[in-house]
């Protein structure tokens, strides 16, 4: 049995019976490891050593959400809850309600979109943007697996198909994996291969927005913890708000795109001290409202950490490349199934490591050889490769793609992680994105 198979089922399943998350992981490490014949001393001390991998990211989490707790010291939550009042207007204006709530749909989208390319911050404003807006997707009674599903489009689609921001990134590391493993492409190549496969999650978002989340859902009304303690707004309060926000975004975008450092834990700290120099945010009551936004942000930085021991123990069983090259041998030479077989073990590793940059190199180093002995064209090889890769990125319980909606969306704490973003992100995305892979792969 491959251990790599054999640990994603297991951490699957413990999730999907609401079992912690972390717990799962930990489990399906142990599980995995021992799958993989490296022994309780070896799995244990591979996954302890691999912890530190996402430590980076799980502290970014807690500023963050320290920020956005900070950021209610302003008034701001209060001041959008009232503004999206007046939009929404009162009972019985459905014309103007439906509208509000296309609106409000419509600017998650294209921020969450924007988040990849125009302004690269990736998650960093889910934690500072969706908390603010529960109570207004309450009064909406807007369903927030819709919200999770557009949220989770916008966070991997540009990536896909578009060559900027994040997308130059991911297209940058197919084109140099997939000449290292024998096949010359251009860059111009990549968004020509993966329209198709990028379309699938396109036919996935429509279905969500208007067949599966088209009806309301009632939450219950709940204060975010640390909101309760805000400051009625002016002003003056709004304006620093969006001067943190604005200085928090600019140190992020300079240390990432000029210095070419992780920058979100500097901007998360830049706009603290916004809100402190400001004097909105007294230094008595920094430490409660700093850890109560910790506290948000605590499960997700505890996924990510425990996310990467995981990852780690699953490469170090070496069955990752086993798994490769087992479909390779089930293959047998027919060009259908091949295609097929591998869109499903990219599903796999990316479900087990949680992303998929980090799948590119694991496989790549066989399916390009195997696309060309197939003979699969130039675009169509891309495409495989390129969907493979992307694919389990939706769905994943330890990816930033389903991490980053469940960090603003669970705030009040009604919305499971598991079941109201992982699921439907999963059942919307992965489904149609091998389909449309498959279809590229053919046709190309």
């Amino acid at each position: 049995m491959n251990a790599v198979v054999i640990a994603v089922i297991v951490m699957l399943i413990l999730s999907l019976l609401r079992i912690n998350v972390v717990f799962a992981l930990v489990v399906g490490s142990l599980v995995g490891g021992l799958t993989g014949g490296l022994g309780i001393a070896t799995t244990i001390e591979t996954f302890t050593g691999g912890l530190g991998g996402n430590a980076t990211v799980a502290l970014s989490y807690a500023l963050l959400g320290a920020f956005a707790v900070a950021l209610t010291k302003t008034g701001l939550p209060d001041a959008v809850v009232a503004g999206a009042i007046k939009l929404v207007g009162r009972e019985g204006e459905t014309k103007r309600k439906t509208l509000s709530k296309v609106l409000i749909i419509f600017m998650i989208l294209i921020m969450a979109i924007f988040s990849q390319n125009v302004i690269p911050v990736h998650i960093a404003f889910i934690p500072v943007l969706i908390p603010p807006l529960l109570k207004v997707l309450n009064e909406l009674q807007v369903d927030r697996r819709l919200i999770a599903c557009v949220l989770t489009f916008g966070l991997i689609t540009p990536y896909m198909y578009l060559p900027v921001g994040f997308g130059a990134i991911f297209h940058g590391i197919m084109k140099q994996n997939i000449e290292d493993a024998g096949l010359v492409i251009a860059l111009s190549d990549i968004p020509n291969a993966m329209m198709i496969p990028s379309l699938g999650m396109v036919v996935g978002l429509l279905v969500a927005v208007f067949i599966s989340y088209r009806k309301k859902r009632v939450y219950e009304t709940r204060e975010i913890e640390g909101q309760e303690m805000s400051n009625p707004y002016t002003n003056k309060s709004i304006v620093i708000a969006i001067i943190a926000i604005v200085v928090s975004l600019a140190v992020q975008l300079y240390l990432s795109q000029v210095i070419g450092v992780e920058g979100m834990i500097f901007g998360a700290l830049a706009g603290l001290v916004v809100l402190y120099v400001s004097g909105i945010l007294k230094l008595k009551e920094a430490d409660i409202v700093i850890t109560n936004g910790m506290k948000m942000m605590a499960f997700i930085g505890f996924v990510m950490i425990t996310a990467s021991g995981f990852a780690s123990v699953l490469k170090e069983t070496g069955h990752v490349d086993k798994l490769v090259a087992d479909a390779v041998d089930l293959i047998n030479g027919n060009q259908t199934v091949g295609a097929l077989l591998m869109l499903i073990v990219g599903l796999l590793v990316t479900m087990g490591i949680g992303s998929s940059f980090s799948t590119i190199p694991i496989l790549t180093t066989i399916f390009v050889p195997l696309c060309l002995e197939l003979g699969f064209s130039p675009l169509a090889t891309i495409a495989i490769v390129g969907a493979a890769s992307a694919l389990g990125d939706a769905g994943s319980p330890a990816s930033d793609s389903t991490l980053g909606p469940t960090s603003g969306l669970a705030a009040d704490g009604n919305h499971n992680h598991i079941w109201d973003t992982c699921v439907p992100t999963f059942l919307h995305y992965n489904i149609p994105v091998i389909l449309f892979g498959w279809i590229a792969a053919i046709v190309l």
